[in-house]
């Protein structure tokens, strides 16, 4: 019995250490989240409750809706709303590109006549 109630701290206290360096800082309450570290360290058992009673903010769920079938689904985008830059750069290099080859096209269409 011993020995349970000591795998059940140490799990208590693992899971406390974790969610406390994993949750966002605006999500700790009342004192920061190192304090909450050293406090859950060196008060393992009553650290640990007093995180996840106190320290720890929950984000509030409303119900979920209910999900009906739909009759069509709607067509997938091709490209989304915003370009990086990486990608408005891909595109001027390639109108450059484009735009040289167009050029090397007409001149060599002047050179034999064509119209």
């Amino acid at each position: 019995m011993p020995f349970l109630i000591g795998v059940l701290n140490l799990a208590l206290f693992v899971a406390s250490l974790v969610d406390i360096i994993r949750i966002p800082d605006d999500r700790v309450r009342y004192l920061p989240k190192m304090v909450w570290i050293l406090v859950v360290i060196l008060l393992p058992f009553i650290g640990s409750i007093l995180w996840w009673v106190l320290g720890r903010e929950y984000v509030q769920q409303g119900p979920r809706p209910v999900r009906r079938p739909q009759q069509a689904a709607p067509a997938p985008k091709l490209q989304p709303a915003y370009r990086t830059t990486e990608q408005q750069l891909e595109d001027l290099e390639r109108e450059e590109y484009e735009a040289k080859l167009r050029a090397e096209i007409a001149r060599r269409r002047a050179e034999r006549g064509d119209s």
